[in-house]
């Protein structure tokens, strides 16, 4: 892994009422990396995902450049500038494809509001043809790609990805790999939960992965992705 600590979590306990589903797990993203967190559905990675942007109760140590996240409400940690793709996309139905990326491109310091939604079409240019098209009328990959470039609005430092490859043509999620794969090679740190084992397993350099809301197993991804325990558990029918 590269870099120094940016976000560091430990003893991590979260849950929905008085269910718990996060039991001390502990996991670390440093500078300029790109962090894998597999494992089956239900294993509790949305939950972690939601746990650092503030979306869930939780309880133990996440701190984000030293500062203690959980103390601070989700709009405030997406000021510090972590972008958050949720999972099931969640854009503005009855806005535009520009309007959406408006909320986030809107509030960054310095303006630059343009360039950085023609960041976002560059990136992909399918929203840039469809810009004054109602979100809601998009197929479900280019919704995906919204959400990206939601995300980018306020060029995080730090993208938090949850399970993005989720219904979506294989094209498409080819194309939302690439994408990235080339934010972290411009030095975005990358966060990304993810189903598809093999293909998060190829895009990181370090991964965890949960099971039944514990971290099982930690390492360089391309260890675990040859690790007998994952490919058995996690790689075979992919």
């Amino acid at each position: 892994m590269r870099g120094d600590a940016l976000l560091s979590v430990s003893g991590l306990r979260a849950g929905y009422g008085k269910i718990t589903v996060l039991r001390d797990v502990a996991i670390e993203a440093r500078e300029g990396s790109f962090t894998a967190i597999v494992g089956a559905n239900g294993a509790g990675k949305t939950t972690l995902l939601k746990s650092l942007m503030g979306l869930v109760r939780a309880a133990g140590t996440a701190t984000f450049r030293g500062a203690s996240l959980l103390d601070s409400p989700a709009y405030r940690r997406v000021e510090l500038g972590i972008g958050y793709i949720p999972e099931g996309r969640h854009v503005f139905p009855e806005l535009s494809v520009e309007e959406n990326l408006r909320v986030t491109a809107s509030r960054r310091r310095g303006g630059r509001e343009r360039d950085v939604i023609e960041k976002v079409y560059e990136l992909f240019p399918r929203l840039g043809e469809r810009r004054t098209q109602a979100a809601g009328s998009l197929s479900g990959g280019e919704q995906q790609m919204l959400a990206f470039g939601r995300a980018l609005g306020l060029d995080p430092s730090v993208i938090i990805a949850d399970v993005i490859s989720l219904g979506l043509a294989p094209i498409v999620v080819d194309r939302l790999f690439e994408v990235l794969a080339r934010l972290h090679a411009e030095g975005k740190t990358i966060i990304l939960a993810e189903e598809n084992a093999r293909l998060a397993l190829e895009a990181a350099d370090w991964a965890y992965v949960l099971e039944a809301g514990r971290v099982i197993l930690q390492g360089r991804a391309a260890d675990l992705a040859t690790d007998p325990k994952v490919v058995e558990a996690y790689l075979q029918n992919l």
